[in-house]
């Protein structure tokens, strides 16, 4: 594709770009850093989540930078991680140390542990609360204050625990087979472009990587008709991992020999997928199968969707464009979609011109039939 040079292009952008900060600072009012922190977890979550760089700062750096344009601080945040080096890699993480703050099933009332609400709007009226317009520093303080006061004098409060995971008791029922571990080493979808066939692997680094938006409809879209997926929530489970890497300096090093770095805060969800086996002699039974969907944050319905799409893609039913690798992958990532979508505001002068060249010849020559036949 060839493009030409704009005279005073130079000038041109620079100009833009200084009407965009005061499009951004007009009001006389900034967001800083730690409001966005604090007050905007959600939105760094998903930022977060689809630029696959855990940092709540650079997150909020990127999402500033936006004016809160989701796509745009992914796209920040994806170039700024690309000129990271990789010094090290972490431990395998086992989900059963993930330290709970919120743990629910919808497919039984009664887990062990109970059901862990935590955090959450889903129990809300979701009406807007004109009460924020007035908000202040002072107050919100104040109301932190009294709530942490409340919280130490109530004796039944649980600190952040590891719980077992819910989907063990069904297997101890045999109606789950034991998932055999995969000790190969995952495939790196930042360091080696997707090939088809993929791995499991790579379908699950791409699934969270994905668009919220774009993962959320398309498993919308396997529930409604486009799938054969009716799925149910085993166990949704938030809380933080602990990280850790091997001694750098001696690799073989024993179990308990390793560098704590850190949490993360995670969202896990299992989901229960029943399916219809057929048995000796005809016979029919239900079983379950396993959609698994994870990803920074607290980020329920993507972790949700991001299960129903794994099933679909591990299960494939080519009767439908959800069970499509290739439709799937290529499509849900926020930084080549957008990218591409954006690219068509870029000058293509040569490519239409030619297109406009052709359409007026055709037309050239259709007036001129229309005269001949005329005479």
């Amino acid at each position: 594709m060839a493009y030409v040079a704009v005279r005073g292009g130079t000038i041109a952008i620079e100009e833009s770009i200084k009407r965009l900060k005061f499009e951004r600072v007009k009001k006389g009012a900034i967001a800083t850093i730690p409001s966005i922190e604090g007050g905007m977890r959600g939105l760094i979550d998903q930022v977060m989540s689809e630029g696959s760089l855990y940092s709540e700062t650079l997150a909020a750096i990127a999402i500033k930078q936006a004016e809160g344009n989701p796509e745009e601080a992914v796209f920040l945040l994806r170039a700024y991680r690309s000129t990271l080096p990789r010094k090290h890699y972490s431990r395998t993480i086992q989900s059963e140390d993930m330290l709970i703050e919120r743990r629910i099933s919808a497919s039984f009332k009664n887990i062990p542990g109970g059901q862990v609400l935590g955090a959450t709007p889903d129990y809300t009226h979701r009406l807007l609360d004109f009460d924020l317009i007035q908000e202040t520093e002072e107050e919100a303080r104040q109301w932190l204050s009294d709530f942490q006061e409340i919280q130490e004098k109530e004796s039944d409060l649980r600190d952040l625990i590891q719980y077992p995971k819910v989907l063990d008791y069904l297997r101890k029922e045999g109606l789950i087979a034991d998932c055999d571990n995969q000790d190969q080493e995952p495939d790196d979808v930042t360091r080696k472009s997707l090939e088809f066939p993929t791995s499991r692997s790579q379908r699950l680094q791409v699934l969270t990587r994905g668009q919220t938006g774009a993962v959320t409809s398309l498993a919308y879209a396997v529930i409604r008709a486009y799938g054969s997926v009716h799925p149910t929530v085993g166990e949704l489970r938030v809380g933080e991992m602990p990280i850790y890497i091997d001694n750098p300096i001696n690799q073989k090093t024993e179990e308990d020999d390793a560098y704590y770095l850190g949490e993360m805060k995670l969202t896990e969800v299992e989901m229960l997928i029943p399916v219809t086996v057929e048995k000796e002699r005809g016979k029919k039974e239900i079983e379950f199968e396993i959609g698994y969907g994870i990803c920074f944050g607290q980020n329920e319905t993507k972790a949700i969707a991001m299960g129903i799409l794994d099933n679909c893609l591990e299960n494939k039913n080519p009767q439908y464009p959800t069970s499509d690798e290739e439709f799937v992958l290529f499509h849900i990532d926020s930084v080549e979609s957008s990218g591409f979508i954006s690219h068509l505001k870029m000058p293509h002068y040569v490519t239409f011109q030619s297109k406009l060249d052709s359409a007026r010849k055709t037309k050239r020559q259709e007036n001129a039939s229309q005269k001949e036949s005329n005479l």
